[in-house]
């Protein structure tokens, strides 16, 4: 296959821009919330998105298949069925109350790389797929990256009883009703892995302003942070009486404040050094039950979320949480109970690929940067199982998570572009 000039992908691209506008579109009307969209894991609004993917699939003429976690997936067919694929994709759930954006820009930008292979008359030799991946947003089951985990068969224990925190149904109940087969994922069903997967390339707004502040729309990821979380952590005081005399205090959202400063403190000095680390309290908050102005809060709930990209740094946090609050229980005389832990590696990306997403983006006339990911990605579930993986950012004013999110189509474009000069690359 003759490697088509850098003009010809640029052009091939912007022909797809119709598409882009018109896909982003219909995402937004069948989920829109006040503010912003909803697109709920496994509920109605992330069926939206699948079913907005799966009917451009079948418009397009692509090859569609669901599996058994209701991942969708639309492919070109190579040549040779038994070459391994090159994946491309993210997420279509998104937080409550989100934007139109956040992982969905991924699938798009894969739609856009498989228009600009058909607009170039490009037969690939190996099945060029986009994945909708599934349940990204742990916000609703508390559980990290369980379409792509479900696909690569790396599901942890017991993920399929976590209940979604506004209805209490379980995810087995959820992955049933929306087509997929729970059973095949708890008897460990691998629908992909490094075996059948050549990559798995990622395109996605960036979620802080990283790129923004720089005035370039395009940046080339270096890593995705690993965590540790407590999803459901509390302290347990005692409830007293307003004029309660301090020594006589058991005072748990005077320990919270305690806690919640001395890992602000660890990240001050990490940030200080150069290292780069995240510490988010999600939840933070008194029991609303019983709390009142004129009582000691007895009870007080919150979740730690802490990611980095050293894990031996992340196992060091972790080791020096209890030592903390064995501190603040003997100075405050409450207890606190963490409840279990959750996790997520180190998404390590792969360097060949991350070179040749640069080199591209030079041959194109694109400017980018290298730039670590500030948050986690179904990337990090893909590179953790042995999957080659890399990720593409585009500029994103107003970070994510919020109805607020504005991405450029240009941007975006040039995001795609760059993808698929690396698809046409190694497409057989």
């Amino acid at each position: 296959m003759t490697m088509p000039s850098p003009d010809a992908i640029r052009a091939a691209v912007a022909a797809q821009r119709a598409m882009v506008e018109g896909f982003f579109a219909r995402l937004a009307e069948g989920s829109r919330a006040e503010p912003g969209i909803t697109r709920d894991t496994y509920g109605a609004g992330e069926n939206w998105g699948h079913r907005v993917l799966a009917d451009y699939g079948e418009s397009a003429g692509l090859a569609l298949r669901h599996d058994a976690a209701a991942n969708t997936y639309v492919t070109m067919p190579g040549s040779d069925p038994a070459a391994p694929r090159i994946l491309m994709g993210s997420h279509l759930d998104s937080v409550p109350n989100g934007g139109n954006f956040d992982g969905a820009a991924g699938v798009v930008a894969g739609l856009v790389t498989l228009g600009a292979l058909r607009h170039l008359g490009i037969r690939p030799t190996r099945d060029i797929t986009v994945m909708g991946i599934r349940a990204e947003e742990s916000v609703w089951f508390e559980v990290s990256y369980i379409g792509s985990r479900s696909a690569l068969g790396t599901l942890p224990d017991g993920a399929l009883e976590a209940r979604r925190i506004d209805t209490g149904r379980t995810l087995a109940d959820y992955i049933g009703a929306c087509g997929g087969d729970p059973e095949q994922l708890r008897a460990g069903h691998r629908e992909l892995g490094p075996g059948n997967v050549r990559a798995f390339i990622e395109v996605h707004i960036e979620q802080a302003p990283s790129l923004v502040e720089a005035g370039l729309p395009l940046a080339i990821c270096t890593g995705i942070p690993g965590n540790f979380r407590y999803p459901n952590a509390r302290i347990v005081g005692r409830h007293d009486h307003v004029g309660t005399p301090r020594r006589f205090r058991r005072d748990a959202a005077m320990a919270a404040v305690d806690f919640a400063g001395a890992l602000d403190r660890i990240w001050a000095d990490l940030d200080a050094a150069g290292t780069p680390l995240a510490i988010t309290f999600g939840r933070f908050h008194t029991d609303a039950k019983q709390h009142g102005l004129t009582i000691v809060p007895g009870v007080f709930h919150f979740s730690l979320d802490v990611r980095a990209y050293d894990e031996a740094l992340l196992a060091r946090l972790k080791a020096e949480v209890p030592a903390i609050i064995r501190r603040i229980e003997a100075e405050r005389h409450v207890t606190f109970q963490l409840g279990p832990a959750a996790g997520a590696a180190v998404g390590v990306v792969d360097a060949d690929i991350t070179s040749a997403l640069t080199a591209a983006a030079g041959r194109l006339g694109i400017a980018s940067m290298p730039l670590g990911s500030p948050a986690s990605h179904d990337s990090a579930a893909f590179a953790a199982a042995g999957v080659p993986t890399a990720m593409l950012f585009v500029r994103n004013e107003h970070g994510s998570h919020n109805p607020r999110e504005h991405m450029e189509i240009d941007d975006f474009l040039d995001a795609s572009a760059v993808l698929a000069h690396w698809v046409i690359e190694h497409a057989g």
